[in-house]
């Protein structure tokens, strides 16, 4: 195992001392997978979690599945999200299980605490229940259960590395960035699907593809409307208050943003023909913002009085009495190649 050559993109302060330093990489690439921008290693394997999303909803509009079964733009959305659990979330998983026939019951993505409650600060009632529905990727596993529906395949093993639309999974991914689909590293995410490893090179070109969409050298359609339910509903991609909701937003329609776990965003910026992939590699998910918005920043894409996302250009520390003891704010500067 090679150990990526990351370096300090972030550092915490307590008083006027660096109290933590997050070391990671960043990747900015365009379509054609030149290297344009870069910081520490940015060959770094990288396991893609949630910003794989998209293209693993890819077989599924591949075969015409969204029209057979009658979703709309946002439920087509809720199969790339990382979802916090919200009631309108939930509905539109509901949604996609009942238009294809499909059980919750079936869902093998576990459970766990909507994250809208951690986003809000907010404490679940005593009498709660969750189940799979509201797992943040209960609705990318909905739309593998509509693919076995759709082709009669096995529902009891569709998280089978070896099941057929785990197989068009890789097929997609590699076809997309010209590699042998059995080479490319796997693993298993936390909702038990595989999961992808790529060169964070690799990851930011995937995105810039997503990007381009039907416009450019890179066409093909399917990209282009995942980009645009992505952007049209980004609520659905991510839920309220959520730092990856917030940098779609501050886009406007020309970038779509994803949050992966441990530390992982990326970002395409269509009229700039840019995909963006950041790793943190201590997982940290408030460095991650904070070396998110640098990097736009540095691409002149952002700026320090863009109201929704300039937060992120530091971070201040806080003790439990709410006094300011320190910040997060980024410590690199992007190499141009």
């Amino acid at each position: 195992m090679l150990v990526p050559a990351h370096v300090p993109l972030v550092v915490a302060t307590r008083g006027a001392a660096i109290e933590n330093v997050h070391y990671g990489s960043i990747a900015v690439v365009e379509a054609s997978g030149r290297l344009l921008w870069s910081a520490g290693d940015p060959r770094a394997l990288t396991f893609t979690r949630s910003t794989l999303k998209p293209f693993q909803a890819l077989p599924l509009l591949r075969d015409d599945g969204p029209r057979h079964f009658g979703f709309d733009a946002r439920e087509v959305a809720l199969l790339t999200a990382s979802h916090s659990g919200e009631p309108f979330h939930v509905t539109a998983v509901e949604g996609l299980l009942r238009k294809s026939g499909g059980d919750w019951r079936r869902l093998q993505c576990g459970c766990h605490v909507p994250f809208v409650y951690e986003t809000l600060g907010r404490t679940p009632p005593p009498d709660e229940r969750f189940d799979a529905r509201w797992h943040n990727c209960s609705g990318k596993h909905a739309g593998f259960l509509a693919w076995c529906s759709l082709h009669g395949a096995p529902f009891e093993t569709y998280l089978d590395p070896g099941h057929l639309l785990q197989r068009r999974i890789r097929d997609e991914v590699g076809g997309l960035l010209g590699l042998e689909p059995d080479a490319m590293v796997a693993g298993i995410d936390g909702c038990g699907a595989p999961n992808l490893a790529l060169p964070l090179a690799g990851l930011a070109r995937l995105w810039a593809l997503l990007a381009a969409g039907g416009s450019g050298p890179a066409t093909d359609p399917l990209l282009d409307h995942l980009f645009t339910v992505m952007t049209l509903h980004p609520e659905y991609v991510s839920g309220t208050g959520r730092s990856d909701l917030r940098f779609a937003r501050a886009g406007r329609g020309d970038w779509v943003a994803k949050v992966g776990a441990a530390g992982v965003q990326a970002i395409g910026v269509r009229s700039r023909g840019l995909g963006i992939a950041v790793k943190i590699a201590d997982g940290h998910a408030a460095a991650r913002s904070v070396a998110t918005f640098a990097v736009l920043r540095g691409l002149g894409l952002a700026a320090d009085d863009d109201a929704d996302i300039a937060r992120y250009a530091a971070i201040a520390e806080t003790n439990a009495a709410g006094v300011v003891i320190g910040e997060m704010r980024p410590l690199f500067s992007l190499t141009r190649h």
